[in-house]
């Protein structure tokens, strides 16, 4: 069997509301551009030397009915108001012959800021602690950041989180965020 390592990925969201818990799911991948396809969840790692690309470009790549694998994060409510939210974090290094690391987060009661910065973090302490960075994991992402930047190691961190608030008449809300794999 070939080896399959993906060379590009791509971050998208969205989200969906219908009165059936599964059709709000497809509303929120139709949202995010990833409806057509057979999607695969994998675990959280960016590939050495995976370019990352808008989601423009890869969308443009893609045929309907295809096998995607992806990280996906993913959550739904139907209760009234309640805020969720679903997020992807990357941290890419600075050696791009190394992995970096993807995170997937969800929360009920999270703005995009709050979701988005835990994945971020979440994200960059992994590949911290791959890297042999020290770093306190109790500090606040904006210290850890610090670091990192100062240790010259981790070239990028970036997220991208959907939130919304649950359909004030009860239907189901979904969210989702993903990183989209190409090979």
């Amino acid at each position: 069997m070939p080896t399959l390592i993906p060379k590009k990925i791509f971050l998208t969201k969205g989200v969906g509301r219908h009165k059936e818990r599964l059709a709000s799911f497809e509303l929120a991948l139709r949202d995010a551009g990833i409806e057509a396809y057979n999607l695969v969840p994998v675990s959280s790692i960016f590939p050495p030397r995976c370019k990352l690309i808008t989601k423009k470009e890869g969308l443009e790549e893609l045929s309907p009915g295809q096998i995607l694998f992806l990280v996906l994060s993913r959550i739904a409510t139907n209760e009234p108001n309640r805020l969720i939210a679903a997020s992807i974090g990357l941290a890419i290094p600075q050696d791009r012959n190394t992995y970096g690391y993807l995170s997937e987060h969800e929360d009920y009661g999270e703005t995009d800021e709050k979701a988005g910065d835990y994945a971020e973090d979440l994200a960059a302490s992994m590949l911290a602690s791959t890297l042999g960075i020290p770093f306190n994991p109790d500090q606040s992402y904006d210290e850890k950041k610090q670091i990192w930047k100062i240790s010259g190691k981790i070239v990028k961190t970036t997220h991208i989180t959907q939130s919304a608030e649950g359909d004030k008449n009860g239907i189901w809300t979904t969210v989702v965020a993903a990183a989209v794999l190409l090979t």
